[in-house]
């Protein structure tokens, strides 16, 4: 039997080498489940990942198994024998493989008769499983049990980086797809939109939106999904495009997000997002405005202080939270009238409360004159809420203004 030291000394040289720090994730772990199969001097090597939802566990890689792979298996969190050592987050042996003790039918297909796992973790986060198996009865060692955790640990550590690569990718080119590209031309109205993803939190779910309607109207989209990330942006998507098809068929903004509301709370039940949603009346050029959880936008009329609209504020959307309704309210809109719709990375900050925040917003505002374009209105507004510091949340801004009757 090889002494106990001299298989983490080895173990150690295997998972400290240079050399990985300059391989991609995948020829990483193939690398590393080729020496633990060799020092370890077992028939299989498995990693399974934990999946987007932190619910299932899938299979990624492995040798000696590879159908694992091929076949897709997942296994869910606290079932099964990976399952059991995700959920307990520590090492486990298992020296009889049978239906009772593994859920994939795969290992005792392939004759394995003695299992040892241990859980990814790195950053506190859990990222996956390791095990090895024995088609031998065999007994693994206190020594064994340390040693693959040591390369759990190294493989956690990689898989943690390249799911923060790989998901800020996924995400930016998401939130890129989906945010307009450009604004629509609307008759008599000039739209500009800024959009900066926060340096803490990342690219997240704020968006704004322009929609074409019928009538001589157009709708104004301003939300932002608790959270951030890839999850928060895939949500964004999903209610960015409910939005869009209830508009369509519902004229007033409060429907629109009664049904939103709806929608969410049913299929995505642990979701919650603030959205605004105004509808702009090119006949009447009055604007009516429905908030779940928003801040409301600004309204700066000729002549007059910009103010924020004094409209009805609902429950955010999502987990049911809008038992009794949502309601709308109108604002007018001459010529020369301005509205900035935005997300709350624009006014928040540590050091200041949001009133102050909101206060300084429609003192910026005013700087500007009645004819400013809504470009440079924006511009302005970014310059000056934002300028040289780099904001820690997202931040959407979205003006519109009147420049006919």
């Amino acid at each position: 039997m090889e002494d106990p030291g001299e298989l983490r000394r080895r173990v150690l040289e295997a998972v400290t080498d240079g050399a990985l720090a300059e391989l991609e994730f995948d020829k990483l772990v193939d690398v590393l489940l080729g020496r633990v199969r060799e020092l370890f001097a077992v028939d299989t090597v498995t990693v399974l990942l934990l999946g987007p939802a932190g619910e299932q566990l899938v299979a990624t890689s492995a040798l000696g198994l590879e159908e694992e792979v091929y076949q897709g298996v997942r296994v869910p969190v606290g079932v099964g024998f990976a399952g059991r050592i995700a959920a307990r987050r520590e090492p486990m042996a298992l020296e009889e493989v049978n239906a009772s003790t593994v859920v994939n039918p795969l290992l005792a297909e392939r004759g394995l008769r003695t299992l040892l796992g241990a859980p990814m973790i790195a950053g506190g986060q859990l990222t996956g499983v390791l095990h090895i198996g024995c088609t031998a009865a065999r007994r693994f060692t206190d020594a064994e049990v340390e040693s693959l955790q040591l390369v759990a640990d190294r493989l956690a550590l990689a898989a943690l980086a390249y799911r923060s690569r790989s998901e800020r990718a996924a995400t930016t080119l998401l939130q890129d797809s989906l945010l307009p590209s450009r604004l629509p031309a609307v008759p008599g109205w000039e739209l500009a939109a800024r959009y900066v993803p926060g340096t803490e939190a990342g690219v997240g779910g704020d968006w704004y939106d322009v929609l074409p309607l019928s009538d001589r109207r157009f709708g104004l989209v301003i939300g932002d999904v608790v959270g951030n990330g890839l999850a928060a942006a895939v949500v964004m998507g999903r209610l960015r495009s409910a939005l869009r098809a209830y508009a369509l068929e519902f004229p007033d903004p409060a429907d629109v997000l009664g049904k939103l509301d709806r929608k969410a709370s049913h299929f995505e039940r642990n979701t919650m997002a603030t959205v605004g949603y105004a509808v702009i009346d090119m006949a009447t050029s009055t604007m009516r405005v429905a908030l779940a959880g928003h801040l409301p936008p600004v309204i700066a009329l000729p002549g007059r202080p910009a103010v924020l609209a004094e409209v009805p504020l609902g429950p955010p959307v999502g987990r049911a939270l809008a038992i009794h309704g949502r309601r709308s309210g109108t604002v007018e809109l001459p010529p020369g009238a301005l509205v900035a719709l935005f997300t709350d990375g624009l006014v928040e900050r540590r050091d200041s409360t949001i009133d102050d925040g909101l206060a300084r917003l429609l003192s910026t505002v005013d700087d500007r004159g009645d004819d400013e374009p809504a470009e440079s209105v924006g511009a302005h507004i970014m310059a000056t809420m934002v300028g040289a510091h780099a904001a820690a949340d997202d931040i959407a801004l979205l003006t519109a203004r009147h420049t006919a009757g």
